[in-house]
């Protein structure tokens, strides 16, 4: 068995938590309002602002024998570069003011999620990033491009308020499959380890960022200027 297997089937309880919040099944059902799927931007720019600083200390302490993972670091943070900035066009667009949100604070848990994630590249392993990685472009595959087609058909937003969720949706699978390949690469058991647990972690906390945006919807974003 490959180490992208052993790493899906470690992590099924975990990931079962993420996908049972009620949230993601209301998304697929298109039955979210517009403050709900403002309140999921919110969260997903403060955490997708950190994905090429994580990146970015990952790599600064990759060891010279794993010289071809950092590689694979400076190819993710090509591709993932200034994404953030696509969400909040994305935010602009359903009518929200988009600075508000990047000058605001994460909830708890998409905080503690992202600080897990440096705090684990820095005291266990560099390679501890791709648990990351394995739960939100796992997740994003499995659910942005239906979550996207379902909230646009039945909240009449423009396309231009979907260019996150469908630039990471099932049209990403070919960077999935390098994902794969590249954890089929990785041998070193304490870089499994650290990939496993982080991804278990990740998989816990980004559901309780899930459940909590209903609160978090409650107080609507000021519209755009």
């Amino acid at each position: 068995m490959g180490f992208f297997q052993q790493l899906c089937e470690q992590t099924q309880t975990e990931q079962r938590y993420l996908l049972s919040a009620p949230v993601i099944q209301q998304a697929l059902d298109g039955s979210i309002s517009i403050p709900l799927y403002q309140a999921f931007l919110t969260q997903a720019y403060h955490h997708v602002k950190h994905t090429v600083p994580l990146l970015m200390r990952a790599g600064s302490r990759m060891q010279q024998q794993d010289e071809w993972l950092r590689k694979a670091i400076i190819e993710y943070i090509n591709e993932e570069y200034g994404h953030e900035r696509w969400i909040l066009n994305d935010i602009k667009a359903t009518g929200a003011d988009p600075q508000q949100v990047a000058e605001g604070q994460p909830h708890t848990a998409t905080e503690a999620m992202v600080a897990l994630v440096y705090q684990a590249i820095d005291s266990v392993h560099p390679a501890a990033f791709f648990g990351m990685a394995h739960v939100l472009e796992g997740t994003s595959v499995q659910l942005a491009t239906r979550a996207a087609g379902q909230i646009k058909a039945s909240l009449g937003l423009p396309t231009s308020a979907f260019s996150y969720l469908l630039s990471h949706g099932d049209l990403d699978i070919e960077h999935v499959k390098f994902f794969e390949d590249l954890m089929d690469k990785v041998t070193d058991p304490a870089a499994q380890r650290a990939i496993i647990q982080t991804a278990k972690h990740v998989y816990r906390l980004y559901g309780d960022m899930f459940r909590a945006l209903p609160e978090l919807a409650a107080e609507p974003l000021e519209l755009a200027s």
